[in-house]
C-alpha cells in the first residue's frame, strides 16, 4: 500500500488531519498545561510528532466487559487476540478488532492493574502492570508519536510514556519503567481452543468500524509512517516483524523457517494460524504471519513483543540482531 493511502484511511479512521509539531516543547504546553516538561528523557523534540488525533481523540477503554468464548460469534478464526492468562484468574483475551481504534485497555485481573496495550504503527502489542512507586495510573492515548510509537499518558499525572518500552519520558515519571506482563499474541482459534471457559473481551460501546482495519496494507509497504529514524541492519525491511525479548530480536522470517529456536536460555516456537491485522481491509482476511510463544528453560511464558524492525532498531539501536 502506498503511503499517501495510508495517510487518507488514518485521516478517515480518527478523523485527524497528520500533522508535525514544532521541536519546541513549548508548542506542547498550551495542550498539555499539567504535564512538567522541564522533566524529560527526550533529547530531540523533533522526533515527537502528532499523530492527527487530540489527547484522547483516540479513546482509551476504562470499563472493560466480558463475554465467555461460547458466546462469541463475531471473531474470525484467524483474528489476532492479545491474551491475559494470570494465576487466580479466568484466562481472557482482548481483540485487536477493538484495540486498532483503542490502542489501550485498562483493566483489573487477579487484583493486578493492567494496561493492555497495542500500537498499530509498529505492531508492538505489551500488557503493564500499572502500579508504579506503590500508585496505580490509569492511561489514555496521548495523539503522539515517537519513532512511529505510541505516546500513552497517565491521568494522574499526565507524564507521557512510551509504549514500545514502557518507559516514562516526559513528566514526573520521566525514568519510570512499567512492569510487562507475559502476555501474547494469538489467533482467536487458539485462544478458545485452549479456554473454552474463558473469557473474551466484548464489543465497546462506540461507534468504530470494528473488524475493519484502517491501515490496509501497512505491513507490506517499505518505509514506516511519520518515521525519520534509521532503517534495520542486515537488509531487513523496516516493516518485517521481530521478536523483541528485551534487547534480543528474533525475524518472524528465521522462526517460520526452523520453527522452533533455543538460544540464550528461552525458547521461541512459531506455528501458522494468525492474521496479520495490517494487511486486508477485513482484519480476519489477513494473511497468516503465524503466532510466537516465547518460554524460558522451566517453561514459563517470558514477556515480550512482536513489533516491526524499525521500531526495535529505533529504541534499542545497539540490541542484538538473533540472526543465525
Amino acid at each position: 500500500m502506498r503511503m499517501t493511502h495510508l495517510i487518507a484511511a488514518t485521516a478517515i479512521a480518527m478523523s485527524g488531519a497528520v500533522v508535525s509539531a514544532s521541536a519546541d516543547p513549548a508548542f506542547w504546553k498550551f495542550e498539555w498545561p499539567n504535564t512538567n516538561f522541564d522533566i524529560t528523557s527526550v533529547e530531540s523534540w523533533v522526533e515527537v510528532l502528532s499523530g492527527g488525533p487530540p489527547k484522547d481523540g483516540i479513546p482509551a477503554l476504562d470499563e472493560v466487559s466480558f463475554i465467555s468464548v461460547e458466546s462469541e460469534a463475531r471473531l474470525e478464526d484467524l483474528e489476532p487476540v492479545i491474551t491475559v492468562e494470570i494465576d487466580g484468574a479466568v484466562p481472557r483475551t482482548y481483540p485487536i478488532r477493538y484495540l486498532t481504534w483503542h490502542e489501550i485497555a485498562n483493566d483489573t485481573v487477579a487484583g493486578i492493574p493492567i494496561a493492555v496495550t497495542f500500537c498499530p504503527l509498529c505492531n508492538s502489542g505489551i500488557t503493564f502492570d500499572r502500579r508504579v512507586d506503590g500508585q496505580t495510573l490509569s492511561f489514555g492515548v496521548s495523539g503522539k508519536l515517537r519513532n512511529s510509537d505510541m505516546i500513552m499518558y497517565d491521568r494522574e499525572t499526565e507524564s507521557w510514556w512510551q509504549q514500545a518500552i514502557g518507559t516514562g519520558i516526559v513528566g514526573e515519571y520521566t525514568g519510570a519503567e512499567l512492569k510487562q506482563l507475559p502476555t501474547w499474541m494469538e489467533s482467536w482459534a487458539e485462544f478458545k481452543a485452549r479456554n473454552p471457559e474463558g473469557l473474551v473481551m466484548d464489543e465497546p460501546p462506540w461507534p468504530r468500524q470494528y473488524g475493519r482495519n484502517p491501515y490496509v496494507g501497512y505491513d507490506s509497504s517499505t518505509r514506516p509512517f511519520l518515521y525519520n529514524g534509521e532503517m534495520p541492519p542486515y537488509d531487513i525491511p523496516a516493516l518485517a516483524r521481530v521478536v523483541r525479548v528485551g534487547d534480543k530480536a528474533w525475524t518472524f522470517e528465521r522462526l517460520r523457517k526452523e520453527e522452533e529456536i533455543t538460544e540464550d536460555g528461552i525458547t521461541l516456537t512459531w506455528r501458522a494460524g494468525q492474521a496479520s491485522a495490517l494487511d486486508q481491509y477485513t482484519i480476519g482476511d489477513g494473511r497468516d504471519v503465524g503466532s510466537v510463544r516465547v518460554k524460558d528453560a522451566q517453561g514459563n511464558d517470558l514477556p515480550h513483543d512482536v513489533m516491526f524492525a524499525f521500531a526495535f532498531h529505533a529504541f534499542f539501536p545497539e540490541g542484538d540482531w538473533k540472526q543465525n
